[in-house]
């Protein structure tokens, strides 16, 4: 089915964004957000088994001056706390005892301290009484003589209504699908033939502003300035949309394969480009400011109206990443400038930004100022930038650090409210802390202190906050504290782990050790068998992701077992981030540059070595390694090009060639145009080198890496005559196998680290 555009256009324009904003409302708080519930990590994740007031859910009442939270406890037991902000005191919320005496009374049935029915409650104005839902009713029970009285049910909040499609304007009742009115009315503009026209509203005249329209130019997005005397446009030229094919080859209802295909662009494809065009609308004329053509892949430009009606400005990222302008376009006369024009030898990473967790460009309403984060002095910091001048005002942030996510914008107060790490130098460089900052970088304040990953909930006026922090091998803490200076008004919980302990769980150890350049700290964390015997010696298994869009080893507690499956069997496993990817230094990042073969390799092996200078136990000559997707590129490469390191690996899903892999990726790392840097990096290229063992794993239905990579793999390792393992598994997806593909994971293993062969599954009974 095909849309009118005038409905596709509000559906992008209005819908889509209202419907996005509803779901923001009611999704967990996202890393930009004043609440930040769970660090990266964790976040999203259901409570774990055997850990205990490990997340605080706070409901502030009494003017923000207190809240309260539940605690869910072992045996499905659950109690609800009150924190008295001012006074910094922690008590129940109320007798649990004689509330469930008075509840149990009152509703006819018998309920249990502990096990209270409901999970949610409201304090009265006056603080001395409590609203719930329990046995099908809405109880007030007050807080003195603790009786509960049945009482109507709070009146549903309205839902959010979706807005209205948009109706003709006011004076056009004759407008066409695609046609813009201009502000005050006088105008329409709308593309015919590929061309733009203009109509006066008066009397009907046509005017055509372009002549160059064609088949693969055509004029589009077209924007009409607020002040009504300028009108932006551009000519398009489409992009190739080539294709990804998957076949379907086990259909679930039976019958024949089924071919799948989609628009896939790969490195070095063409993109669609975008030429823009400005009309002088009283003077009926064209200008085409001189400026090279907009290139994105998905992406149209953005345009954004400066306050006097007159100016627009947008985004231009350079394909290949090592550009990005902020062009300021006079709507009437073509006049440009940039207000920023940042350009680098590697990469202003750009693409694939969902860790990012920060936007490069923020705008300010009151004032013709913008924060702009870069890069540029070698560590992400904030800027004030003077757009009337084009020039940068001074930094806000500066220090071996790095920004990490915006949380707020206080223009009232001039104040930017922002997370960072690595600015602790006795911490890891990669917990987050939260901070304050004045415009002009005077008055940073730290608003978080102890040595841990953190992450904070401010109360409504911003006035306290909540912070919680851990570390891999301590459980979080909650402690309340002031925003006005950063000092901690009380510590009112801490995690409970004794179950959890009870059932066996061992803390990974954070492992630190130099890398490459002798100098820069290399983190990792290190998992050993149960009743570990030091005079032994074990396996070690290395999984490794070294995507550059983020960082990956666990940085805050969690009680998972992930590991257990492969500790149990006798194998030390390991988590590294190496050198290439993020949340350090530009220098640190910017190693992945065109040689996504690296990988942190150099840094990994330093610090095996280091693991193994220290026990005794860790066996270096019975290394292996896994990984899914860009870790499954480096899995394999691992034995490509580190042979006398790593002894066995298992590759799911990998891009094994990063030109047949999606263009915004790869060209964000490995840079554009293409050449020879993707042959270098490439495993099928480098089949020829495989020595040990190799395991692959492909999804025939693989929507995010194309299943062709591992065949073509396949293909130049069966050429050059090299020994592997492949598992296909039909319809699977990207990481396909499941509990099966980990099983066979654990005996490739097995079979090539220990020696142990593993029993038959053919011959045990069904």
């Amino acid at each position: 089915m095909v849309l009118p555009q005038a409905l596709w256009l509000w559906l992008r324009r209005v819908a889509l964004p209202a419907i996005l904003t509803l779901l923001a409302v009611s999704a967990p708080a996202q890393p930009d957000a004043d609440s930040l519930h769970e660090p990266p990590e964790r976040r999203g994740r259901a409570p774990e088994r055997g850990v205990y007031k490990a997340t605080i859910a706070p409901h502030w009442f009494e003017n923000n001056t207190k809240f309260w939270y539940r605690n869910d406890l072992r045996d499905g037991a659950r109690e609800f706390i009150v924190v008295d902000a001012q006074q910094g005191a922690r008590r129940p919320a109320f007798d649990h005892e004689r509330l469930a005496l008075a509840l149990s009374k009152a509703a006819g049935q018998q309920f249990k301290a502990g096990q209270l029915p409901f999970s949610e409650i409201a304090f009265t104005d006056d603080g001395q009484g409590v609203r719930l839902d329990a046995a099908g009713k809405t109880w007030q029970c007050t807080l003195n003589s603790y009786e509960c009285a049945a009482v109507p049910a709070s009146p549903a909040p309205a839902e959010a209504q979706a807005p209205e499609p948009p109706g003709p304007s006011q004076g056009s009742q004759d407008q066409r699908a695609g046609e813009k009115l201009s502000p005050d009315g006088k105008w329409t503009a709308y593309v015919k033939d590929r061309n733009v026209f203009v109509r006066s509203q008066a009397d009907k005249a046509e005017w055509q502003l372009t002549q160059d329209g064609c088949k693969d130019d055509a004029y589009g997005q077209l924007e009409w300035a607020p002040d009504s005397q300028g009108l932006a446009a551009w000519r398009i030229s489409p992009d190739e949309r080539k294709e990804v094919y998957l076949i379907e080859t086990s259909p679930r209802g039976g019958g024949r394969a089924v071919l799948h295909h989609r628009p896939y662009a790969l490195p070095g494809d063409k993109f669609a480009t975008w030429e823009l065009s400005v009309f002088d609308i009283a003077n009926r004329k064209q200008i085409k400011p001189e400026i090279d053509r907009f290139e994105h892949e998905w992406e149209p430009p953005r345009l954004r109206w400066r306050r006097d009606g007159r100016h627009f400005t947008y985004e231009k990222e350079d394909r290949g990443h090592q550009r990005f302008r902020i062009v300021e376009v006079d709507s009437r006369s073509g006049a440009l400038r940039n207000l920023i024009d940042e350009k680098t030898e590697t990469f202003i990473w750009t693409a694939h930004t969902e860790n990012l967790n920060i936007r490069y460009v923020n705008w300010l309403e009151q004032t013709d100022e913008m924060i702009y984060v870069s890069e540029r002095d070698g560590w992400r910091h904030l800027y004030l930038v003077d757009t009337r001048d084009g020039k940068i005002k001074n930094q806000i942030t500066q220090g071996d650090y790095v920004v990490r996510g915006l949380d707020r914008i206080d223009e009232a107060n001039r104040q930017v409210w922002f997370r960072a790490s690595g600015r602790n130098p006795e911490e890891s460089p990669y917990f987050i802390h939260c901070y304050r900052v004045n415009f002009d970088g005077s008055g940073l304040l730290p608003l978080t202190e102890a040595n841990g990953n953190h992450s904070v909930q401010y109360s409504p006026d911003r006035k306290f906050l909540i912070d919680t922090y851990s570390r891999v091998e301590t459980p979080p803490v909650h402690e309340l504290r002031r925003a006005s200076d950063g000092a901690r008004v009380c510590q009112f919980e801490q995690a409970d782990i004794s179950e959890l302990k009870a059932r066996g769980w061992e803390a990974p150890e954070v492992f630190v050790a130099k890398g490459r350049d002798g100098k820069t700290d290399i983190w990792g964390i290190l998992r050993r068998p149960r009743n570990l015997d030091t005079n032994k010696k074990y396996p070690v298994l290395e999984d490794i992701y070294a995507g550059p869009q983020s960082s990956y080893v666990p940085k805050s507690f969690t009680g998972s077992s992930r590991f257990s499956a492969l500790t149990d069997l006798g194998f030390i496993v390991v988590q590294i981030d190496g050198m290439g990817t993020a949340d350090r230094s530009k220098a640190f990042h910017d190693v992945c540059w065109k040689d996504l073969k690296d990988a942190g390799f150099p840094d990994r092996i330093l610090w095996h070595k280091a693991a193994a200078g220290k026990y005794p136990y860790y066996d270096l000559s019975r290394l292996g390694i896994y990984g899914t997707s860009a870790g499954g590129q480096s899995a394999a490469g691992a034995l490509l090009f580190h042979p006398e390191f790593y002894k066995a690996a298992v590759a799911n899903s990998g891009c094994h060639d990063n030109r047949m892999d999606k263009a915004s990726w790869n060209e964000q790392w490995m840079g554009y145009p293409v050449g020879p840097q993707y042959a270098q990096s490439s495993n099928i290229e480098n089949a020829a080198r495989l020595q040990g063992r190799l395991m692959l794993v492909v999804g025939g239905m693989d929507d995010n890496v194309p299943p062709e990579s591992t065949y073509r793999f396949v293909d130049a390792l069966i050429r050059a005559g090299k020994d592997f393992d492949l598992l296909v598994v039909p319809n699977g997806g990207h990481g396909a196998g499941g509990a099966y593909g980990q099983k066979r994971l654990q005996d490739f293993f097995l079979r090539h680290l220990q020696g142990i062969e593993p029993p038959n599954r053919n011959d045990q009974p069904l």
